[in-house]
């Protein structure tokens, strides 16, 4: 009886620290506790996530935002992962990350890889060209011209649509940005904050927007299709920053 008594303690101790702290799915389907949120993203896409000139740690909007979310989801870390925009997928596929955040526009085609949260951004598409190019006035001009694009994003796969265009694609939108700068391309598309941000803190030097924005696209925060229940934890943290005016305060501070 003894013996019973101490297994029973036992058991009940495990129960109880099973509902402590924050709960994700393993690769097993089956739910583990964990304190500690892994994400992913592409550090070079400012304003939503860059390296700060004087720290070199990574800031912007979606980094303010993710720790902020991480919090309210219950996690007691949250650790920012550095990679190219085209490895968070696949690093979300094989759990090196838990979460991906990096300006990732919601498509079907990545919805049939990914569980998204709810819009968290509306974001839309810009083309710029250097300041003395007049012949381009909009996308209809990039027909047969040469266009920088950063791999894996919305604006490689607008690009890829204009007839006779010559695509050239690099892994990050400020690399992009340069071969224009260098005269390796006619134009750049990119996202419409992005390059807005990119213009005011230097670009407008050398480039000028054309045509009219695209707008539409809709960033979403990514999952592994089997976490699910980690996706409906940040949509319900997100919900919460919205009510409560934190969510608004942290896009005014980038956006205003």
């Amino acid at each position: 009886m003894k013996k019973v008594m101490v297994l029973l303690c036992a058991l009940m101790m495990l129960i109880g620290a099973a509902g402590c702290g924050s709960t994700s799915t393993n690769s097993t389907g089956k739910t583990t506790d964990k304190k500690e949120l892994v994400v992913g993203t592409e550090p070079s896409f400012a304003p939503f996530e860059f390296p700060d000139k004087q720290s070199g740690e990574l800031t912007g909007f979606d980094i303010e935002l993710i720790r902020a979310l991480g919090k309210r989801a219950g996690y007691e870390k949250v650790t920012i992962k550095g990679m190219g925009f085209d490895a968070l997928i696949p690093a979300l596929d094989t759990g090196n990350i838990d979460v991906a955040i990096a300006g990732m526009s919601i498509t079907d085609a990545r919805k049939q890889k990914v569980n998204f949260t709810d819009p968290y951004y509306e974001s839309g598409l810009m083309t710029i060209v250097r300041k003395d190019n007049d012949s381009i006035k909009g996308l209809d001009d990039l027909k047969g011209k040469t266009i920088a694009v950063q791999l894996g994003t919305t604006g490689a796969e607008a690009a890829g649509k204009i007839q006779g265009a010559t695509v050239k694609t690099f892994d990050t939108s400020d690399t992009a940005c340069l071969e224009l700068k260098n005269g390796g391309a006619d134009a750049v598309i990119s996202d419409l904050p992005v390059l807005q941000y990119f213009l005011k803190q230097g670009g407008n030097a050398y480039a000028k927007p054309v045509g009219e924005p695209k707008k539409g696209d809709l960033y979403g925060i990514a999952t592994a299709r089997k976490n699910k229940g980690l996706c409906d934890k940040l949509n319900k943290a997100l919900q919460d920053m919205k009510k409560d005016g934190e969510y608004q305060k942290l896009y005014d501070k980038w956006f205003q």
